[in-house]
């Protein structure tokens, strides 16, 4: 068969433009949709905002598309390679004084085609999809983290705003027994010491509200750092809502492992992993195998003392390894050893998915009941407090009586805040556990009511 040049640069550049167009899959996704930052935000837009903008997402995406950059490099082991080469040049000769300049050009193409190599090039291709599929497993796993600490910083700052609301009610009933004790010390009804007691619980008040003003601008600072923002970019949320406690979110823990370990993108990550090793292990071994290529090449040259001539040439190559030092082998233990870790890595990632599952059944399981007993705690401590404070309005009753059912109820709520947040939090924990963190556990939120708003 005979090659001419324009055929094999037909040729090249045919390629090269298959080439090209599998590289343009390569591009990155289109950026996500903007959300409006002045407006008050939901957890959807808050999840939404964090996955946009904090680098971690970019991060693993870069990471992805570097693998799947790996994976085209892999894939064109299959195709065959083309070289050019030109060059010109002029040689001049002196004899006796006379100088005769000689100028002579050629140009060539060089095809190179790897016929067979026992199982390397299937071997190495094998492992990069194996390194692509732990890449997006990872994205995946990192994206349901970052998900998970957005919905953590939003209920957080809401838990930090209900416990500045209630501290501030606090300050505000501690600031009427005040007045009413210094009113009936006064007029001569009411003894120095219910004056004092009433003065340092309304500084014990203050002092709480002040720290819970703090803890809410850390939290504040928290989530804004989350969403890839600085620490003092303010963020506006939308109002917290009442929990309404679904009936039948309980499942039977074993379901919830076996569908953990089938779903968790981190245990995805580590099973390609495994499959990347021991198909590494497969290219090592062929690696030191023979090879058999094709090569074909074609060349023009001219100068001014010879007429042009062509010149084409197709060769078949074999290589055979003999002998490496041991290298060889000493590659292949080293392979299979990797294979042995990711294998350990990943069982021990089992055991702790199951682990991670129980913890957060268990929490949740917590939390729950919690918050339907923290509701009736709450309501029996307003109804002491308003007894207590209308019996020593009355005059019947002691100034310690009111504190102490003061105590009670800040206390009350306090623990109702904190059911409050953990619930929201666990039920999302659980989730990430199980591998079921997604957009659904936001926007099928059937745990909030948002046309009721929480007491504090």
């Amino acid at each position: 068969m005979r090659y001419t040049l324009k055929t094999l640069l037909l040729f090249s550049l045919a390629w090269l433009a298959g080439v090209c167009a599998y590289a343009a899959e390569l591009s990155p996704p289109a950026p996500c949709r903007g959300v409006d930052e002045s407006a008050a935000l939901g957890v959807s837009e808050v999840v939404e905002l964090a996955l946009c903008g904090n680098p971690q997402t970019r991060e693993v995406w870069a990471s992805a598309r570097y693998q799947e950059a790996q994976l085209a490099i892999a894939r064109a082991a299959y195709r065959p390679s083309v070289n050019a080469s030109a060059s010109v040049s002029r040689a001049i000769t002196d004899r006796e004084g006379s100088v005769s300049p000689v100028d002579s050009k050629s140009a060539s193409l060089t095809l190179s085609y790897l016929l067979y190599d026992f199982g390397a090039r299937g071997a190495t291709l094998e492992n990069s999809r194996q390194l692509l599929a732990a890449a997006i497993a990872t994205r995946d796993s990192t994206v349901q983290t970052l998900f998970l600490s957005a919905v953590q910083a939003f209920y957080q700052v809401q838990a930090a705003e209900a416990t500045l609301a209630s501290a501030k009610q606090a300050e505000r009933s501690s600031l009427e027994s005040l007045k009413a004790a210094t009113l009936r010390y006064t007029v001569g009804s009411g003894a120095p010491a219910d004056k004092l007691q009433a003065q340092t619980a309304y500084s014990q008040a203050s002092y709480t509200r002040i720290q819970a003003e703090g803890t809410l601008r850390s939290a504040q600072g928290n989530l804004a750092n989350v969403l890839g923002w600085d620490a003092n970019h303010p963020v506006n949320l939308v109002a917290s809502s009442t929990i309404v406690l679904p009936a039948d979110f309980e499942r039977d823990i074993a379901e919830l492992i076996v569908d953990a370990r089938v779903r968790r993108p981190d245990l995805l990550a580590a099973q390609a992993q495994v499959k990347a090793a021991e198909a590494n292990v497969d290219a090592v071994r062929a690696a030191d195998m023979p090879t058999l290529t094709l090569g074909s090449s074609a060349s023009n040259s001219r100068s001014d003392v010879l007429t042009a001539a062509n010149t084409y040439n197709l060769s078949l190559s074999l290589n055979v390894p003999l002998y490496s030092g041991g290298a060889a082998t000493n590659r292949i233990y080293a392979a299979q050893a990797q294979v042995d870790s990711k294998l350990a890595q990943r069982d021990k990632l089992q055991r702790q998915i199951a682990l991670d599952v129980w913890n957060a059944y268990q929490n949740l399981q917590t939390a729950t009941q919690s918050m339907r007993s923290s509701a009736d705690l709450v309501n029996s401590a307003e109804q002491s407090e308003r007894v207590a404070s209308g019996r020593y309005q009355a005059g019947v009753g002691s100034l310690l009586d009111v504190l102490v059912a003061q105590s009670s109820l800040s206390s009350a709520r306090q623990q109702r805040v904190q059911a409050s947040y953990n619930w929201n939090i666990y039920r999302a924990t659980l989730a990430q556990a199980t591998g079921n963190l997604d957009a659904t556990l936001l926007s099928s939120n059937s745990a909030e009511k948002s046309a009721e708003k929480s007491q504090p």
